[in-house]
């Protein structure tokens, strides 16, 4: 993966609620009456707590809103990956020249709007903002393993507008199953993308891998990404491997499930450990 020039970054479980704590009341003819310690507080003078405004124990409340300290808690670290992944410094300055493109839009024939979500999935793998600009914290980092990168980014946003971003991801080896894209010096792309499997971590989830075939240093090449999106509650982690020597399937995968415990470890109120939690 070619190194890109500097732009400016806009670069993926809730605790299910326990049910209410229940008290039943012993009765000996099976209907509604109180219970017996009810009805001598009641003869003493002693007025019954109101059951509405009683807070069930042992509820687990609803995760935190997303901060900037904790987007940057949340997101990997080396210990988390496997394969020799070296953290770098300057990953939001990362963009990959063949990701740089005008879809043909007379090759869709009729599908005009096909070519548009084309060429918005091209800028978004650009620019880092597969899910959309956030509406809350943000942090990157990222990874390289010879001449392969894992970039993850860990942000808030508007819920409604995130899941139709799911949605639309999950839409995309339709859509854009293959199409073409000219550079800027004239040069046909091929471009494949191709559902993806996302672990089952997260609240809602999307994955691809998008294929560029085009030239890069004066000779053939194919950009390969692995892509997936994980929501929690109104954060998401988002996870993008490759290069020119192949996809990252294995370590996409392992960084979308660490990435999504840490993310939930924190919006818990929690701090995650320096060391990977183990997972099937």
């Amino acid at each position: 993966m070619s190194r890109r020039p500097s732009h400016p970054v806009r670069l993926l479980a809730s605790a299910l609620a326990a049910g209410a704590l229940l008290t039943t009341a012993a009765c000996s003819d099976g209907g509604g009456s109180e219970n017996a310690s009810d009805t001598a507080a009641e003869q003493a003078g002693v007025a019954r707590p109101d059951a509405a405004k009683q807070t069930p124990t042992g509820s687990p409340s609803a995760p935190a809103a997303l901060t900037e300290a904790g987007a940057k808690a949340a997101l990997l670290t080396e210990a988390d990956l496997e394969g020799g992944w070296n953290q770098v410094q300057d990953a939001d300055k990362w963009r990959d020249r063949l990701l740089v493109g005008k879809v043909d839009v007379a090759a869709f024939l009729t599908a005009k709007s096909s070519a548009t979500d084309c060429q918005a999935l091209l800028d978004a793998l650009y620019d880092d903002g597969l899910l959309g600009d956030p509406s809350g914290p943000s942090a990157l980092t990222g990874f390289e393993q010879g001449d392969s990168r894992l970039l993850e980014q860990v942000a808030g946003y508007d819920r409604a507008g995130l899941d139709a971003r799911l949605k639309w991801l999950r839409t995309l080896p339709d859509t854009c199953d293959e199409f073409t894209a000219t550079g800027s010096g004239g040069a046909e792309r091929t471009v494949q993308v191709t559902e993806a499997s996302v672990p089952d971590v997260g609240d809602a989830r999307a994955g691809l891998r998008v294929s560029v075939q085009g030239d890069a240093d004066g000779g053939p090449a194919t950009l390969t990404l692995d892509i997936a999106a994980v929501r929690v509650d109104t954060s998401a982690v988002t996870v993008m491997g490759g290069g020119l020597e192949g996809g990252q399937t294995d370590s996409v995968a392992q960084a979308v499930r660490q990435g999504t415990e840490r993310l939930k470890t924190v919006l818990d109120g929690g701090t995650p450990s320096p060391q990977p939690t183990t997972m099937d």
